[in-house]
């Protein structure tokens, strides 16, 4: 599987250091079938990392030998993610919550590397209910610098509280509590003057506002087109911890008011290679901030108009898993750019009215390359090259 370039240079920057650190560690070999008490530990120490960053396994590293690569193709003991995840499954975690893994391959000209990347999230500590092993129930373990606590051990009190700490959100910025607060929507209220004002009802000093932009904002973009009433209602979206402003985001109040959203990220294709985007879209990725931001309003502010509305606009917004996969689409797209006409004959673009001012083929060209590449997204996916 090609990786992104984010990845690629973070992988080359840690092997480099030619030394182990607080959420990397380096393994010659994979776990052999008698060391998944070992495989466990491990997981659960970079789980628990102190560094608050994905913990990175790298499978297929010398130590002794300068840190080369040590090729893990043929290695019997190789998994998968998918091997992993029922290995964890099997196991008594507290609370029934496991850490999230992935496994990450990487061919160089000498050999093939493997990296187990346990995801970072607000689950910590993570530990075991029962024994596995010598993996002690209720031992919190963690990772010092290149250090992980002994499997007969538990981290020391300060290690622990700030594990808890974190689960908590007690050491969050209040930009990152809001960012997790907004992921439940149940747990706000419309101000006294209506749903253009919301606080959290346990932590009122939160508040998210949307007003009508002081520039009085009319343009259209291709988008709007997508709605029965296509006339534009800009927003300017505000986030406050009590009076202090944390993020201002740019909103547009669809069909005629009845769905709100913030607005869709700008991307593009550069097809002739000359630095410029050729080709437009617009996008929103799963894991954002942005896109979660999409679902509280549409949770909060649900009702059949909305849903319908909701679902025009991402007929021609494009929707990624996140940022790698939508940077591996763009490299996909553009070289089956070349073939954009035997697409057209799968896709409908509506009719758009002139409007004074603007150029309607301009909205039709960007209504229709939309669909294209919506088209062409499905392609990849069925290639397989989803993450």
């Amino acid at each position: 599987m090609k990786v992104g370039k984010m990845f690629m240079n973070e992988l080359l920057r840690l092997i480099s250091l030619k030394q182990e650190g607080g959420y990397w560690d380096f393994k010659k070999e994979w776990y052999s079938k008698d060391s998944k008490n070992k495989l466990l530990h491990d997981i659960i120490c970079m789980a628990n990392n102190l560094t608050d960053k994905d913990g990175w396994i790298i499978i297929g590293i010398d130590e002794e030998n300068n840190y080369c690569i040590n090729d893990i193709e043929g290695d019997s003991n190789r998994k998968q993610t998918q091997n992993i995840v029922d290995f964890l499954k099997d196991i008594k975690f507290a609370g029934d919550i496991r850490p999230t893994v992935k496994v990450e391959s990487v061919k160089f000209p000498n050999g093939t590397i493997d990296i187990i990347i346990v995801k970072n999230d607000v689950n910590t500590p993570y530990y075991l209910k029962e024994r596995y092993q010598d993996v002690v129930a209720n031992n919190i373990y963690t990772r010092i610098q290149d250090t992980n606590t002994p499997r007969n051990s538990s981290a020391d009190i300060d290690k622990v509280e700030w594990l808890w700490k974190k689960r908590f959100g007690l050491l969050m910025t209040p930009l990152e509590k809001m960012k997790l607060y907004i992921t439940h929507p149940e747990d706000w209220y419309n101000g006294p003057k209506g749903e253009m004002k919301k606080f959290h009802k346990f932590f009122p000093e939160f508040t998210i506002e949307y007003s009508y932009p002081e520039d009085e904002r009319d343009g259209y973009t291709f988008y709007l087109f997508t709605q029965d009433d296509s006339r534009p209602h800009w927003k300017d979206i505000r986030l406050y911890y009590h009076q202090t402003l944390l993020m201002e985001i740019g909103g547009v109040s669809l069909d005629g008011g009845r769905y709100f959203t913030p607005c869709p990220e700008s991307d593009g294709l550069e097809i002739e290679g000359n630095g410029k985007w050729d080709v437009h879209f617009k996008y929103m990725e799963k894991d954002s901030f942005l896109y979660k931001l999409n679902i509280f309003f549409y949770k909060h502010e649900w009702s059949h108009d909305a849903e319908i509305s909701r679902y025009n606009l991402f007929d021609v917004v494009l929707l990624f898993e996140n940022t790698k996969e939508r940077e591996h689409f763009k490299d996909f797209a553009v070289k089956k750019w070349v073939d954009r006409n035997n697409y057209k004959s799968r896709i409908h673009v509506p009719y758009i009215p002139k409007i004074e001012g603007y150029i309607t083929e301009t909205f039709e060209k960007e209504y229709e390359n939309s669909l294209i590449l919506k088209e062409i997204l499905k392609e990849y996916r069925h290639g397989k090259n989803v993450f």
